[in-house]
Parts: C-alpha cells; structure tokens; sequence
C-alpha cells in the first residue's frame, strides 16, 4: 500500500476519476439515438477488456490458482461493478434529463455509507457527516443554479428510477472491494471482473439488437465515444477507482463522485460555450470543503483481505 501511496495521491486518482466519469455522462447523452444503449454497454467493455488484457494476462497466468479458488467472488463482484452498472445508466440516459440524473449522481456517496452500514455496519463520524452535507450542498447549488425554487420541478420518471437502480450496483461494488483477496493483483481482478461484466452483457446486447431495433450508426463521433468510454472511465478509471478505494476506504472515496457536477459546468462551458456563474464557484467551494472535511474526518473502514 505504500507503494501505491509513492505513486500517486488516492485522492489525486478519485479526482481524475471523477473527471473521467463526467465526460462519460456527457459522452452517453450525445450518442443517444446513435448507439443503442445495451450495444454501447457491450462494447465499452469488449474494448476495456481489450486494452487490459495485455498487461493483466501475465498477472493472471501467475495467480490462476488463486483466481480459480476465489471465482464465486469474482464473479460476484464482476455482476455489481461492471457492466450491468453501466448498462442501467445508459439505459436511464433515454428517458431522463441530464439536470435529473446528476442529482441523483449526487446521492451515491450517502448510498456507499448506507450500503456499508448495511453490510459491515460501518460508521461515520460526525466531521464526515458534516462534510457529506457541505458537499452535497454544493452540488445542489448547481444543478439548481443557485435556486432551490428548482427543486421542485424535478420529477421522477422511469429513466430516473433505472439510474437509481445502477447507483445501488455501484455502491455495493465499492463496498465490496475491502474483501479482495490477500495477493491476488488489483489489474488482474479487474481483468477477471470485466470479463464477467462481458458475459453477462452479451446476450443482453443480442437480445436489444435482434428484438428491439438496436445497433450502431458508424459515424466518425460514434467511433470516438466508443473508444473514449472503453479506455478511460472503464479501464483507466477503475484501476484509479480501485486502487483510492483500498487506501482510504469507502466512505471518502464515494464523496468525490461529488466533483461530477462541477466537472460537467467546466465541460459545458469548454464545449458547449455555456456561460460559468457565481453558483457554480459557491457550489465549488462547498463541494471542495466537503471532501476536505471528510478525508480528515477519521480512519477509512477497514480493509478485509480474505
């Protein structure tokens, strides 16, 4: 762990990560009516899998007796975290808005809190507590643009309920990752459970092609998303995503998903030419001291290796 901490900052990693993630947000919107979302699913991890596989496969040849006693906890972990997650937020892309499914982005640091009281009946000190609710603050702050008045406007549809279903998948991916097993190497547990994540996509993405009219439209920006989504929030992200969440737990980790809001107005406005505000420096603001707030507020849960 030390090593890994010589690397590179975990928070340096969940940061990065959070940037990678936003772009995928706006990547899955822009491509809706172009690439089916079951199809994109499919093949962000054929290409993730891919890139991975040459530098997991010796790691995986050197622990495959290892792999092979631990495969139920692969495969258990492989079902939360890849693939079937991502398939319920392209999915819910269809139908909600994108106001909507940050919002709703916003809760998953509470959900991995909830979700590892539930499993390990872990806790959180009051500090963290209270750096949860600063950031969330924040983030309410711009996707309200500053008037709460907004709030309640937002309604629920089915697209937000099937994002909501995959913010579950994910929490209970982070939480799980305490339990990896002791020597086995965090690329080739990747490999292993995007490989899973492959499975199970496949015949889903068969089914949406053959009964429901799905595909790719082979355009030049097509091309783009697909390999931007395989290489960086999948492959590139995860290994960051995987490697923070061992040194600081959980809890901290889930907060910086926080960052995606404000992540998305800087891209907004690089991209899209829309204008930044004051709302969007407040939010900022509360966003950044939430997390400072909640990385020095106590000890990270503790890492099981079994």
């Amino acid at each position: 762990m030390g090593a890994s901490r010589g690397i590179a900052s975990p928070y340096l990693l969940l940061t990065v990560t959070s940037l990678f993630w936003s772009l995928n947000w706006v990547v899955g919107k822009a491509v809706v009516g172009t690439i089916s979302p079951l199809t994109l699913t499919f093949v962000r991890w054929f290409i993730a899998v891919l890139a991975m596989l040459p530098f997991a496969w010796p790691q995986i040849r050197d622990n495959w007796p290892l792999i092979r006693r631990r495969w139920r906890w692969i495969a258990w972990v492989g079902f939360w975290g890849t693939g079937v997650h991502n398939a319920f937020a392209y999915v819910g892309l269809q139908y909600t808005t994108a106001t909507n499914g940050l919002l709703l982005n916003s809760a998953l640091p509470m959900m991995i809190v909830l979700t590892g009281w539930a499993i390990y009946r872990d806790t959180i000190t009051l500090r963290q507590g209270i750096g949860v609710a600063a950031s969330f603050a924040g983030v309410v702050a711009i996707l309200t643009r500053g008037d709460l008045a907004a709030l309640a406007g937002l309604t629920l549809n089915r697209g937000d309920v099937i994002v909501v279903a995959g913010m579950v998948f994910w929490a209970v991916y982070t939480v799980l990752l305490r339990t990896k097993p002791a020597g086995l190497p965090p690329l080739a547990m990747l490999a292993c459970c995007a490989s899973v994540g492959l499975v199970l996509l496949a015949p889903m993405a068969a089914v949406e092609v053959a009964l429901w009219g799905g595909g790719i439209q082979l355009t030049p920006g097509a091309f783009a998303a697909m390999l931007y989504v395989g290489l960086f929030p999948s492959f590139i992200g995860y290994v960051f995503w995987n490697r923070a969440v061992s040194e600081v737990g959980s809890n901290v980790a889930g907060l910086f998903v926080h960052l995606m809001p404000v992540f998305g107005s800087l891209l907004a406005w690089l991209f899209l030419d829309e204008r930044l505000h004051l709302f969007h420096l407040a939010g900022a603001l509360l966003i950044v001291a939430g997390i400072v707030l909640t990385s020095r507020g106590g000890r990270p849960a503790s890492l099981v290796s079994r």
